[in-house]
Order: structure tokens, then sequence, then C-alpha cells
């Protein structure tokens, strides 16, 4: 995993990029690659790429990037890992291609001149990558299916710009600080940015699954190549009984761990006291590794509580004859760490405390690479969304349907019961939202609800950045085709929101800025086409059970009996007291609350932009 960087003026009127503008966007990614870096430019410099280098494939010079082809016409920057790219290598080598690496990168090159942009149907991995064809002269940019990988893009009419990361991009000095009304409402509404927007109005990401071609014509429009809700939909066409879950499920998931085990690193992993990790690391034993190291977090807080991970997880370890890193964080170290972690942070998010201090722990134990149990909720419907969302829609969908009765309820909630009302925002939404499956998601995961965002923003910012993000519109489109199931329909939900703009992004910018890779098993889209056709039929728990199941010594009983929590940090308290020194403590002490106070802490600390937005909480 690594940090890219790249700049096109295609324009013919532009003026020539500089080194200066190259270096200090990929300087500013150096945490992102500590092992090297590397730049290169085309003859009459108006194609330059930049990288910074995690050494994880092929740890030697003949993998340093940008890369070039034999005959010098492409050019690439790559960030990730393509788990399949020995067995396209072997299909490459017996049609005469010559290697000059081992590493993942090479076999990009030598595939798009074989196949152009159809290339990313072969690929099975996390990813973001340019390729520069000095030929044609013209960029291609794609990224993986589920957004794993970030790659963020800017272009002011004259030049196009990309990088792994907002803030790189602003530290080449050349992109607009204008901000992106979208960007701060859709933090607002959800707790991070839903992409393609970010903060800033001239930068998008490109977004998950798609591809874009970059010529003397400017950047096309983003293509897509791979959709969860299509893999979902194909599945539910080809339905297989519920009774194949757990056979589906171990051969599935034991696929993706040992691909995700591919490297010339150690790879350890994050142990929580959960099914989901504790199950990868049954099936890496089961995947022939030795000497596992297995890092969990720990707390004070939390000591002799149920939310403690650290004595179950060493019950898991030890069944699996893992070696057992316990790293144990206090409020201290929070209140040290904050500024850096603001920092790191590329866009805001409400989210991503506890992947921080998980990979610094990492990084101190000499590890390069973690696997994570991150995506088994979204995969196997292990959230309470799974529930609620369907039975909201039976329940309140017909009331929600009638013009103006959620109006007209919040109304006289505010009225007759006000306390009610400002304790439990989110019960009137449901005569709102409930209608539709974008308006239950919305009402399950949003932060603030639609007709509160003036308690937080300007009331013309909030109605532009509404007008523009269109929340609603964005959730519905997330969902066509029909994925053919409420499950489905949920998993979808999840993965491409909530999963998506958040857990996966904080895992990059985490992770990354210690300079650590984070490999998810669990999110691949190879097991999602092996599970597609029983998706439909999980029923609540079963998921999890057949995980469980998985590894050749299943899971022990207190583990899977165990309820739900997962990473935990004391972060309602630590939040709560690093939101009251800013000024933002309110009456209220739920966990949604404080998440809104939260946010205002953390949405001040965003950037350059956010001196523009005057947030004031009033939650």
């Amino acid at each position: 995993m690594c940090g890219i960087n790249g700049i096109f003026a295609y324009n013919p009127c532009a003026g020539i990029p500089t080194d200066t503008e190259l270096l200090a966007t990929r300087e500013a990614m150096r945490a992102r690659g500590p092992d090297g870096a590397g730049a290169w430019w085309s003859g009459d410099r108006r194609c330059g790429l930049g990288h910074r280098r995690l050494a994880i494939l092929d740890l030697s010079e003949r993998a340093v990037q940008p890369m070039a082809s034999g005959d010098g016409r492409y050019l690439v920057t790559f960030n990730g890992e393509i788990y399949n790219y020995p067995s396209l290598r072997k299909e490459l080598e017996a049609e005469g291609v010559v290697f000059r690496s081992t590493s993942d990168t090479e076999v990009l090159l030598h595939l798009f001149a074989r196949d152009g942009a159809t290339m990313v149907h072969r690929l099975r991995g996390m990813y973001a990558f340019a390729i520069w064809d000095s030929i044609a002269r013209r960029l291609f940019l794609a990224r993986d299916p589920y957004g794993i990988k970030p790659l963020y893009t800017a272009n002011d009419g004259w030049t196009f710009r990309f990088a792994s990361q907002v803030k790189a991009l602003l530290a080449g000095g050349a992109v607009s600080l204008d901000p992106e009304p979208a960007g701060l409402v859709g933090f607002h509404l959800f707790g991070s940015v839903p992409e393609p927007f970010t903060l800033y109005r001239e930068i998008r990401a490109l977004p998950a699954g798609h591809s874009q071609w970059v010529d003397a014509a400017g950047p096309r429009e983003p293509e897509p190549f791979a959709r969860l809700a299509a893999i979902l939909a194909d599945g539910a066409r080809k339905a297989a009984p519920a009774a194949e879950l757990r056979e589906r499920v171990r051969v599935g998931v034991s696929d993706s761990v040992r691909a995700h085990l591919l490297a010339d690193v150690e790879v350890g992993i994050f142990l929580s006291a959960g099914v989901d990790s504790g199950s990868l690391l049954g099936l890496m034993r089961d995947a022939g590794q030795n000497n596992i190291r297995a890092i969990t977090l720990a707390f004070e807080e939390f000591a002799g509580s149920h939310e403690d991970e650290a004595p179950l997880a060493a019950r898991v370890a030890r069944h699996y004859g893992a070696s057992h890193v316990v790293r144990r964080v206090g409020k201290k170290e929070f209140d040290d760490d904050l500024p850096a972690i603001f920092d790191a942070m590329d866009q805001p998010s409400i989210d991503g405390v506890n992947t921080w201090f998980v990979s610094k722990a990492a990084k101190e134990a000499g590890l390069k690479v973690a696997l994570s149990g991150l995506g088994g909720d979204e995969l196997l419907a292990g959230y309470p969304s799974f529930l609620d969302l369907p039975r909201w829609r039976r329940r309140f969908g017909p009331l929600a349907a009638v013009p103006g009765l959620g109006w007209l309820a919040r109304g006289l909630a505010l009225t007759f019961a006000p306390r009610f009302a400002h304790a439990n925002p989110k019960a009137l939404g449901l005569l709102d939202h409930a209608s539709s499956w974008a308006g239950a998601y919305l009402l399950r995961r949003g932060l603030f609800l639609p007709h509160e965002l003036t308690q937080v923003m300007d009331a013309g910012l909030a109605r532009e950045g509404l007008r523009r993000l269109r929340p609603l519109r964005g959730l519905s489109a997330s969902l066509v085709p029909d994925p053919g199931s409420d499950v489905a329909r949920v998993a979808v939900l999840e993965s491409t929101q909530y999963m998506r703009n958040q857990l996966l992004r904080d895992a990059d910018w985490a992770g990354m800025a210690h300079g650590v890779e984070i490999r998810l098993p669990l999110v691949d889209t190879t097991l999602l086409e092996t599970l597609s056709a029983v998706i439909g039929q999980i029923m609540p728990g079963a998921g999890k059970l057949a995980l469980a199941a998985a590894p050749s010594y299943p899971l022990p009983d207190e583990i899977v009996a165990r309820a739900k929590t997962g990473f935990g940090v004391p972060t309602s308290a630590w939040a709560e007291d690093a939101s009251a020194s800013s000024g933002l403590r309110s009456s209220g002490k739920s966990k949604g609350l404080t998440s809104r106070r939260w946010s205002q802490l953390v949405v001040k600390a965003a950037g350059p932009a956010s001196d523009k937005w005057l947030p004031v909480s009033r939650a």
C-alpha cells in the first residue's frame, strides 16, 4: 500500500506543471510510503507521476514506482494489492510476456497493454492506480469495487490532478479551497463525507468500481465497471437453499483469507473478542500461517466490564496458538494524540480513533500488514439495521407516505412534548422517512436529520448542500439494480454508505498514518459472488454462526455467545471531555448526542475550508 499522485496539463494553453507541486503533493503522503519515493515526467513535462512506497511485495528496487513497461510506452503509479496477480502473471507468461520483477505492479502494466480498460474485470484486490500511455497521450485511472483504496481528483479546466489524499492535493498549492456545501451537509447527515463529494468543490473522489480516461479533451465522465447491487441481484436470480450457507461461508472466507496472506513481509491480525476477527485468525492458521501475531486494544476504563476485549481475545489467541500483544490506551494518550489524529484524518469522520490506536500498536510491534474483520457485519447481516429497516418499512412506511404527516407530528411534539422531541430527534423522523429504503437508512445511520441541519450550519448553506447532495437520491441509486431481498438491500446500503464512506476511509487514513496496510478478507468481491446466492436467505444470527464454524477448529462457544462489541474505545467519555474543552458541552448523555457534539469538534479541525462554515452546535 502506498501513496500516489499525478498532474496532467491536458489543455495546450495550461502552464507547465512544476516539480515543486508534484513533490509537495507526494511528500504530504510520506507516512503512507516510508520505504521510498519516486517521480517521473513525460518528455514534454506535461504529465508527471509521483509515488511513496510501502514495500510489501517484491522488496527489491526492481519494484519501485512509477514503473515503466519494457518498451517505455506505459507508466503506472499504483496503491494497493492485487491478490490474484500470481495467476494473472502465469497467464501472461504463457503468452510470452517477460517479467522483470515479482511485484503485482508489473502485472498491471502488462495486463493493460493487452486488454486496455477492460483489464479491471480481471483484478481481485484493493487498488487505486493511474496508467499513462505515452503514445496515445492519455491517462487511465481505476479504483476497486468496494472503494477500499481512495483516489481523489481535481480539474480546473486546464490541468487534471490526482492523489491518494485530499490533503495531499491541497498541499500542492494549486487546488482551490472553495468549500463544497454538499460535502459539509453530507458529513452532518452521516458522520462522514459521502463520495464523490469532499469538503472542497474542486476535489472529487473517483467513485468505487469506476474507471476514468483523461486525454487532450480533458477528463471524461467516470464509467462504472462493478456494482455491489448487481452482484447480489445476479445471486438472487440463482438463489440457493439456506442450508448451503455454512459451506459457502467456509469455502469462500477460507479462499479470501488465503488470498489476503500474499506478502513478502509478516502478516498479523487485529484481534477483538468478536466472531469476525477470531474466525479470521482460525482461518489464517488453517492456511498454514505459524507464529501469528494478534494485536488487541485494552482500556483501563473498561477493566472488568463487558467491553473489555483483552480476556476473551487472549482466549481466542490461545485457542489458535497465536502470539498475543495487548496494547493498553488511556485518556491521557488520547488527549496527547488528538492533534495528530485530526492532522491524519483526511476527511472528517466521527469514527476512526479505534483504528488509529490499533494501527499504532501494530507499528510498535513491527508489523507492516494486518488483517481486520471489518466488513463481516455488512456481509453476514450482523447489524441491527438488518432487522430495523424492514420492520420500520412495514410499520411506519404507510404513515410516512401521507404528505405532511411527519411535519405535523414534529410540530406537535415540539409544542407539547419539547423535552421528548429534543432528547429523541430520530423518533419523529419515522413519519418523514420510513416510506422508502433510502429514507429508512438515512434515519438509521443519520447523525443529524435534514430538518435539523440549521442547528449546525447556515440555513442557506444547508439548502444549497442538500440540493447538490440529494441524499435520498444517492442512497436509492446504490440499490440499482434491485438486490432482490430485504437482507441484500440492507447489505448494499451498509456496504456502499457506512462502510465505504466511513469504515474503509478510516481504515485507510488511520492505518496509513502509521505505515500499516490493513487488509480486509471479508471485503472481497470474489467472496461476495460466492455468497450472493444465499445472502437473501440469511436469518438473524445465522451468518455469524456460519463464520464462527468456518475454521477447522471453530471459535470457542463463549466467543460466539458474547454480545457484539467489536473494537471499542471509551470515546463517549473522552469525546465528551474534548468537546467540553472546546465549549461544545450540552445537556444529554446519550451516545447519539455525544456523537453530535464530537462531530462539531471534528469538523472544526477538518481543514482550511472549515473557517468558512462557522458551525455552531446547539444539540
